[in-house]
């Protein structure tokens, strides 16, 4: 992983980017076949791959960070708080307001990639 930075007492522009390369990220075993990996992020935004086997469960939470998400590939059931069920199916998104309960149960083996705004400090700490 490597990151530049701008310096903004020089006005200098230099690159700011982080590349992250899939293969050297740890994965993070949270347990009830759910993986993690945390990919290139900065304060503001996080991207974050996610493995559910199927039956996973993605218990409802609830989080102060705007959430946006896309089914690489399988399906889920997405569980809103007092609203029905909706299944979404590879190529399907999302949008989740800060705070909203929200949980997921994995209809097959389902992977997932997750942008946060501002990042999950909680992931890396």
């Amino acid at each position: 992983m490597r990151r530049y930075i701008t310096d903004p007492q020089s006005q200098k522009q230099e690159e700011v980017i982080m590349y992250v390369e899939n293969k050297n990220v740890p994965l993070t075993d949270l347990g009830g076949g759910v993986v993690r990996k945390v990919l290139a992020y900065s304060e503001n935004l996080m991207n974050v791959e996610l493995k559910f086997e199927k039956g996973a469960i993605g218990v409802k939470h609830s989080h102060p960070h705007e959430q946006i998400g896309y089914i690489i590939s399988g399906s889920l059931l997405f569980q809103e708080e007092g609203k029905e069920d909706k299944v979404l199916v590879t190529g399907d998104s999302y949008y989740v307001e800060p705070n909203a309960v929200h949980g997921v149960v994995a209809l097959e083996d389902t992977m997932l990639l997750d942008i946060f705004t501002p990042m999950r400090k909680d992931f890396v700490e």
